[in-house]
């Protein structure tokens, strides 16, 4: 990505207009017992994620933006409830034509599901991941990676039907039939991050959350993953929460940003307006070190292993002052679908 494709930040995608909700993230908290070998103490904590609330919309892509540890995986993996939270709720709204056919599961929260509602939403909304070598079974051919999970589904599908649809799934995501017999280790990186999309596409998701799924990739092979996600988006009407630690993609792929900094949203906004209308003290770092005008921070960012009650940022920020240290800044409605966490905005 050039910088000029992070100043102006255009969508290949259609923007979404209708203003439908799919899912809502209320007040979400994680802590983790913090387990570091025999002398460890006890009763330790981790807070990874801190308060974290945001709209998505339908045909909409959010993208989740911050550092190495900031609690950004932690929150998309609340969201399919490989975590449960500490704390807070997720709301998810099936279509229309859901609702008609007796699945009467729509805006309640997904951690009060009972096991059908629970399968069904995960038909719904599909995780995929960072790593394709790590979350492939090696033993398994493609077709049996991407066909595995009818076994669980109740649903009917003959052999030809169901080699037709992983056929079909696979031309889709760039690969050919003759890949279907391959395994895991026989593709490169890039193919094998297109069979973890085809996994996760077979299912007709409504909703793709992609954890990183560009970072482990060479530049030109991101450019073509992040391309076929687009059009995936456009086909298949898709929305997207994506996270990522860097700005210039999501500046080009998401529709709006949400910034997090030690397991808080500290803001969030159109991804088009952001680099220039950004309010927040680490939004602007992040943007001047995508951009080469500034130089990394030598402060590392550490885990909250204690309960804070004040700015997350207040020990990095070049503005704080002694209120900031003692309680945590709401977050601020500044404009149209833009919000920031800060006493002393600009």
């Amino acid at each position: 990505m050039s910088d000029e494709n992070i100043l102006q930040a255009k969508n290949a995608a259609p923007k979404n207009s209708g203003q439908e909700l799919i899912l809502r993230a209320e007040n979400l908290f994680k802590s983790f017992d913090l387990e570091a070998g025999f002398f460890a103490k006890k009763n330790q904590m981790v807070y990874a994620v801190n308060d974290i609330s945001f709209d998505l919309n339908r045909g909409e892509t959010l993208g989740i933006v911050g550092e190495s540890g900031c609690g950004k995986s932690t929150s998309a993996r609340m969201l399919v409830r490989m975590y449960e939270p500490t704390a807070g709720r997720v709301l998810y709204y099936p279509k229309v034509q859901d609702l008609q056919q007796g699945k009467n599961f729509g805006g309640q929260n997904i951690f009060e599901y009972n096991k059908k509602a629970l399968d069904e939403y995960r038909r719904k909304v599909k995780y995929v991941f960072q790593d394709p070598a790590r979350s492939l079974n090696p033993r398994m051919s493609a077709y049996s990676v991407l066909t595995d999970a009818f076994k669980y589904s109740g649903d009917k599908i003959g052999k030809d039907e169901l080699y037709e649809r992983a056929k079909k799934t696979f031309l889709e995501v760039g690969l050919t039939e003759r890949h279907l017999e391959k395994r895991p280790s026989e593709f490169s990186g890039g193919q094998r991050q297109r069979v973890s999309i085809a996994r996760a596409l077979i299912m007709n998701p409504e909703l793709l959350i992609c954890d990183e799924v560009v970072s482990a990739l060479d530049v030109s092979i991101q450019g073509q993953i992040l391309n076929l996600l687009q059009d995936l988006r456009a086909s298949k009407k898709l929305s997207f929460i994506f996270i990522t630690h860097d700005l210039k993609v999501a500046g080009w792929f998401c529709d709006k940003i949400a910034v997090m900094y030690r397991g808080v949203m500290v803001e969030e906004a159109p991804a088009a307006t952001l680099f220039k209308n950004a309010r927040h003290p680490y939004t602007k770092i992040l943007f001047d070190g995508a951009q080469g005008r500034v130089q990394a921070s030598s402060v590392e960012v550490t885990s909250v292993l204690s309960k804070e009650n004040g700015c997350p940022f207040a020990h990095r920020c070049p503005r704080a002052k002694e209120e900031c240290a003692k309680a945590l800044p709401p977050l601020q409605e500044l404009g149209a679908g833009h919000r920031a966490r800060c006493f002393f905005l600009d």
